[in-house]
């Protein structure tokens, strides 16, 4: 399972696009704490094991997808 999570960080053109292992729940969870003042820093691990730490006070916006199984094969 993978999720997307995309962050929009002030004063930059672009989004930072993550694929995280986290179940969609638990990365709402993990940003809806860091947004509400009980960290600092944003702190989120990409599906290959990158790890990534987001200053809150530079966070614009934040969207995180829905959970969802890869798939393999014709069928995909």
């Amino acid at each position: 399972m993978a999720v997307e999570v995309k962050i929009g960080i002030t004063d930059s053109p672009r989004e930072l696009t993550i694929a995280s292992t986290l179940t969609s729940d638990k990365a709402f969870a993990e940003v809806e704490a860091a947004l509400g003042g009980k960290q600092q820093l944003l702190s989120l691990v990409d599906d290959k094991g990158a790890r990534y730490l987001i200053p809150v006070t530079k966070i614009a916006y934040v969207e995180v997808g829905a959970s969802e199984n890869r798939r393999v094969g014709f069928g995909s």
